[in-house]
């Protein structure tokens, strides 16, 4: 899908005269828009308003950090193979992710201890 998008966006970039050339910036924005949202919030993850990753969380309870962890791994590992920079995006997002939660945590543990 990715491959894809970047094949039309090229096509339409070559296809279109210099003096055009603001709607390149333009097509190449849109592009990259495109691309975060299939790091932050892709479409086929989202089915009747749930999100993939919230029914995960709530089916693995102690085990989503996990789960977290394994993303972050799979995708650090693969993104000189396959996606590159957007699997790194995906890993950071794992990460920020799993961070929240940690902290959540530790704040929820520092306020029982008091």
């Amino acid at each position: 899908m990715i491959r894809e998008k970047i094949r039309k966006v090229r096509e339409e970039m070559e296809n279109k005269p210099k003096y055009l050339s603001g709607k390149n910036i333009q097509l190449e924005l849109n592009f990259h828009k495109d691309m975060e949202d299939m790091v932050n919030h892709p479409p086929h993850y989202n089915k009747n308003n749930i999100e993939t990753i919230d029914a995960i969380e709530s089916a693995t309870g102690e085990g989503f950090e996990y789960y977290l962890q394994g993303n972050i791994l799979k995708y650090l590992w693969r993104y000189r193979y396959k996606n590159g920079v957007e699997d790194l995006k995906k890993a950071r997002w794992y990460l920020d992710k799993l961070i929240k939660i940690t902290g959540n945590r530790e704040e929820e543990d520092h306020v029982n201890i008091k």
